[in-house]
């Protein structure tokens, strides 16, 4: 696993790409649906997903665009773990 310090916090780089992924190039700037299910997907590709994992989720739901129906995925799926 490859880290980044932002802002004193430690946050997982592989899913802060997988964010900035999917809000660059074409589209609207903001995480759908299906990019939220990509970023759950990613988190829970161990046994369990980490602190570092969260805290990388919590900083992208914070600081990242997210449409209506994505934003409402997002809170549920984060809510359960």
């Amino acid at each position: 696993m490859a880290y980044v310090t932002i802002d004193g916090q430690k946050l997982e780089k592989e899913l802060l790409e997988l964010a900035k992924h999917h809000t660059t190039g074409q589209g609207e700037g903001k995480l759908s649906k299906d990019e939220v299910a990509d970023l759950f997907t990613s988190a829970r590709d161990g046994v369990a997903v980490t602190d570092t994992e969260k805290a990388t989720l919590a900083y992208i739901r914070k600081h990242f665009e997210f449409t209506d129906a994505a934003a409402k995925d997002f809170d549920v799926a984060f809510s359960a773990l």
